[in-house]
């Protein structure tokens, strides 16, 4: 039995499109309609090789298209060709360092991409509702430790997040434009920082650990006693399923967080759970450094308040258990040969189980 998540996702008419579908977050988010019975398409650029999507064998898994958000004419196109009902919006540059290297890319795309989904979707008569993915990164951040709410101000600090700012204020203009003309319902939601099996990308903590433990090669990492809300992967992918449902139920919310219930872990805490967790992991060697304080935020918490009580929504994993599952779906892909669609399956089964009992 799946709950009743989805229940009234699988009452619409058309798909849900998944843009950004070949990425981390969006790989597993299609492994979860699938399983929950919902229509999806996909709309992405082409994955790179080490993806999930490529280690899952996703190709032609569901209707897709690799090309990008920034083509005005092609995402016009797309919705046109495919009518979906709704839409989560994913497709991003989504690493604070790349930023500081391709900044105008950076918001070329998490803006102006934002921009051309929300006003090609205003422009049919078939998409309902819209769920904006940002990120906790948009808050004005102090480094005090206390955990944004939602109302709190944004405010970039770097290039990403200034980017993602960028995002949150179209995606208020095209709230507006719906209280004003019609159209969508649209919902912005900011998570923590998301781990999972899956996820290679460079200059993450998780995926540069496993490198190490494969390898057997030093791994170094970044500032220690930073904290951050690590969560499993499937728990705001089940929060946004139930935003975008809550929306369409008529629900009025213009944003929500997903965040851990416990206070943030730091770094070093993440990693000496993962060393614990991966056989042999304590004997890669690990070294830590301090250098980076004025790219990134040292403090980042997040309160999930609203969340809960709006949609009952609650984490799945704590923040231990979720380092611990995403560090033994990669010793079984890697060490055990297990398919990593299949080992997936087992997150998502647990997910259900925990959000059912």
């Amino acid at each position: 039995m799946d709950f009743m998540l989805g229940r009234r996702l699988r009452e619409l008419p058309g798909p849900i499109l998944v843009t950004g579908h070949t990425g981390f977050k969006g790989a597993w988010l299609t492994f979860l309609l699938d399983h929950l019975g919902i229509d999806s398409v996909g709309y992405s650029l082409a994955p790179t090789a080490d993806s999930l999507y490529a280690r899952a064998n996703r190709e032609g898994a569901i209707p897709e298209a690799f090309a990008d958000i920034r083509d005005f004419d092609q995402v016009r196109a797309f919705l046109a060709k495919h009518r979906p009902s709704a839409i989560i919006h994913m497709a991003a540059q989504p690493l604070v360092l790349e930023s500081y290297k391709s900044p105008r890319e950076t918001f070329d795309t998490n803006v102006m991409g934002t921009v051309n989904i929300l006003d090609a979707a205003f422009e049919t008569n078939h998409v309902e509702a819209i769920v904006a993915v940002t990120t906790d990164k948009v808050y004005r951040n102090d480094n005090s430790g206390r955990a944004f709410v939602e109302t709190d101000a944004l405010a970039g600090k770097d290039p990403y997040s200034a980017s993602k700012v960028g995002t949150e204020s179209a995606v208020a203009a095209w709230q507006q434009i719906a209280k004003v003309s019609g159209g969508p319902k649209v919902v912005s939601v900011r998570a923590g920082n998301v781990i999972g099996g899956g996820d290679w990308a460079e200059n993450r903590l998780i995926p540069d650990l496993v490198r190490g433990f494969a390898s057997g090669q030093q791994v170094q990492i970044r500032n220690p006693e930073s904290t951050r809300p690590w969560q499993h992967v499937l728990d705001p992918l089940s929060g946004y399923l139930m935003a975008l449902e809550a929306v369409l139920n008529g629900k009025n919310i213009p944003a929500l967080n997903f965040g851990p219930s416990a206070d943030s872990l730091t770094v070093r805490e993440v990693v000496d759970i993962a060393t614990g967790t991966w056989p042999n992991g304590e004997s890669v060697p690990v070294s830590y450094e301090d250098g980076n304080g004025h790219v990134e935020a040292k403090s980042l918490q997040l309160d999930s308040t609203l969340a809960r009580s709006s949609l009952g929504w609650k984490d799945s994993w704590n923040q231990k258990e979720a380092v611990m599952a995403t560090v033994r779906w990669w010793d079984n892909v890697l060490n055990n040969a297990t398919p990593a669609l299949e080992e997936s399956q087992i997150d998502i089964a647990h997910l259900l189980q925990r959000i059912s009992g």
